[in-house]
């Protein structure tokens, strides 16, 4: 393996918790917050996006009901550390363009599905990380929750995939054994070392 010389996180269950997001969708729809978190729950053993739950309850939240704001506690001091390391750090995920704010103070850059037309687990999805870096690909670290839509991919562009055990997700496939682990993001430094 290449020096890893940048890292690029997704953000939904990696960088934030998207909790306080459920709980508003379920509350703007009148939908009880146990039962549209059991639906999440189905979707993803299914392998299907979260969105399917809104499907199922034929609910329409607004975008802003999904507005991210709750990072993970150790999300923002591992990017500070990650860029006094000297890495190029991002972070793109499937979502809306809306959701940028939040992290771009803390990153170098930061895009997402929707400004770039693609999503994961798209090999043009990965193509724009690793050209968004400027790095080279086996350089660039991808981290992640979701073995199917993070982990594999990134992988098979070849990145380095870091997975991470946290939020529904994280917890439902093992990644294949060539990806890194973490449990927490104050780990991550020291793995991509």
């Amino acid at each position: 393996m290449a020096a890893v010389t940048a890292v690029v996180f997704d953000v939904g269950e990696t960088l934030v918790d998207e909790t306080h997001n459920w709980e508003r969708v379920a509350d703007e729809c009148g939908v009880p917050r146990f039962t549209l978190m059991a639906l999440i729950g189905a979707a993803a053993e299914r392998g299907e996006r979260p969105h399917k739950a809104l499907e199922w309850l034929d609910v329409k939240p607004s975008r802003g009901a999904f507005l991210h704001d709750s990072f993970y506690p150790d999300a923002v001091a591992c990017l500070e550390r990650c860029r006094a390391a000297g890495l190029v750090v991002g972070a793109v995920g499937n979502m809306g363009i809306e959701h940028e704010d939040l992290i771009e103070p803390h990153v170098d850059f930061v895009s997402s599905s929707e400004r770039w037309g693609v999503e994961k687990p798209s090999p043009d999805f990965f193509a724009r990380v690793v050209e968004a870096t400027g790095r080279p690909t086996g350089e660039v670290a991808y981290v992640g929750d979701l073995v199917h839509n993070d982990i594999v991919p990134a992988l098979a562009a070849g990145l380095v995939a870091v997975h991470i055990r946290r939020g529904p997700w994280g917890y439902l496939k093992e990644p294949p054994p060539e990806a890194l682990r973490v449990r927490s993001l104050e780990e991550l430094p020291a793995v991509l070392q």
